[in-house]
């Protein structure tokens, strides 16, 4: 599956599924709003790849590679 950290600038996804194994990454992803079937827009990726600026719920965040790696996403039109 193919997770947020694999998606291009300016592609929209809609999260399938928050791993992380434990739960302190998964809750704290939820907290900032990323939870299953929300949108995401890739505005901007990092030279290395880390961060990754993401619109979400009408806000701009930006996350870390390592979190990225556990949001499985597909693109929007996809189903």
């Amino acid at each position: 599956m193919k997770t947020l950290k694999d998606v291009r600038p300016g592609e929209t996804v809609r999260v399938v599924k928050i791993g992380g194994g434990g739960g302190p990454v998964k809750r704290r992803i939820m907290d900032m709003g990323i939870t299953k079937g929300v949108e995401l827009y890739v505005r901007k990726v990092a030279p290395l790849g880390d961060p990754v600026e993401v619109t979400v719920r009408g806000y701009e965040l930006s996350l870390r590679k390592a979190d990225a790696e556990n949001i499985e996403v597909e693109l929007k039109d996809e189903k």
